[in-house]
């Protein structure tokens, strides 16, 4: 009998995926446009590509990689190197989604920006989507303020800084830009109504600034309603409607708020002066300084967000940088709090933050609006039209 030979030896187990991702450079693809961009020196771009169940390094060297690749895309707008610009958008877009964590949500409105901006700079054009609707805007606003202490904690600072400013005078007259729906004053109404003579009710009116005028129609009749409510208190909403271009022209504005003798004024700007600045200082400054001549008034409350996004005084890549930082933490405090699946958080990410940074990123001049300063800067801009500072 032959003796069977040995049974072969098993095979060596597949080879585990390492737990880091793996990269791929993108270059320049045919010599052509390499003599077009001559001037331009080579760029490597780094795609991390996923790996089935990566572990907490993974996830982490992705996300470097994926917000390097996009400040590399910024860089190369920057120096009009397009068509890299170009190939570097559809490897971000492909990357990133509006559904996933908070780094891809992140990185998807980001490159949504710059794509509009890349068009801008290169048809001369820019073919932006329509903005929302009114009702979905407003949606986004009050969905906004439901989920995070943001804006409440604005209004609450501002409230109290008018009911101690307006204490013990009889007529008061409050003007308010970017009113809304009003949801800043109603504590403020009752804290009044609380320290007033029920024999004696002090009158209070609101002029309440907005572009859209079934939304202030609609604000004036709930704070009628509550006021009533009150007991203690004469009050008066007046809607002052504002199309985009009185909005942003100062006189417009002034010029159309109803100043009457003996009245206390007080003007509440929360997240709104921002809007005003332009790459000229001086528009700003004629604005306060006609606030101060014109409503002579004893409070200015001020709102804005602490972050740096003009373009007068910084380069293009500072402000995408201080934005995807800014913006950064924005979500990931929205990703802490809020369940992944949420269309509140959904709306509130590309309705009203995505709509800002697309305007952050993609304009300059005089059509960018969202030009946030620092405390320090605004602080520095009130003091030169005149005003005295506290915070």
């Amino acid at each position: 009998m032959q003796t069977p030979p040995p049974p072969s030896p098993p095979p060596p187990p597949p080879t585990s995926p390492p737990p880091f991702e793996m990269l791929t450079s993108f270059n320049h693809p045919n010599e052509e446009d390499q003599q077009q961009q001559s001037h331009h020196s080579d760029h490597h771009f780094h795609l991390p590509i996923s790996i089935i169940s990566p572990s907490p390094t993974t996830t982490t060297t992705s996300s470097t990689h994926i917000k390097h690749l996009l400040l590399t895309c910024a860089d190369l707008i920057t120096r009009s190197d397009f068509p890299s610009a170009s190939r570097a958008i559809s490897l971000l877009s492909a990357s990133s989604s509006p559904f996933g964590d908070s780094t891809d949500r992140l990185i998807h409105h980001f490159t949504t920006a710059l794509s509009l901006r890349l068009q801008r700079l290169t048809f001369h054009t820019l073919l932006r989507p329509p903005p929302p609707p009114s009702p979905t805007l407003s949606d986004a606003y009050l969905t906004l303020n439901h989920l995070t202490p943001f804006i409440r904690f604005c209004h609450l600072t501002a409230n109290q800084a008018i009911l101690e400013a307006v204490d013990g005078h009889r007529s008061i007259h409050i003007v308010d830009f970017d009113t809304a729906h009003g949801v800043q004053w109603p504590p403020l109404l009752q804290a009044i109504a609380e320290r007033a003579d029920p024999s004696d009710p002090p009158s209070i009116r609101i002029t309440g600034t907005g572009s859209d005028s079934e939304t202030l129609r609609r604000t004036a009749d709930r704070l009628e309603t509550f006021a009533q409510s009150l007991g203690r208190l004469r009050f008066h909403f007046q809607p002052l409607i504002l199309s985009p271009t009185e909005g942003s022209s100062s006189s417009s504005i002034l010029n159309m708020i109803d100043v009457r003798p003996h009245e206390t004024v007080a003007l509440n700007c929360v997240l709104h002066l921002h809007r005003l600045v332009r790459d000229d200082p001086r528009e700003m400054w004629a604005f306060l300084r006609g606030v101060k001549q014109k409503l002579k008034p004893t409070i200015v409350t001020v709102a804005e967000k602490e972050a740096s996004h003009n373009g007068s005084t910084t380069s293009f890549m500072q402000r995408f940088a201080e934005a995807m930082d800014y913006y950064g933490a924005v979500f990931d405090s929205l990703e802490s709090t809020v369940q992944p699946g949420s269309r509140e958080r959904l709306a509130v990410e590309g309705v009203w933050f995505g709509r800002e940074i697309e305007d952050i990123v993609a304009m300059d001049g005089d059509g960018r609006r969202e030009r946030h300063e620092r405390f320090v800067k605004w602080a520095e801009t009130l003091r030169g039209a005149g005003s005295t500072m506290s915070r």
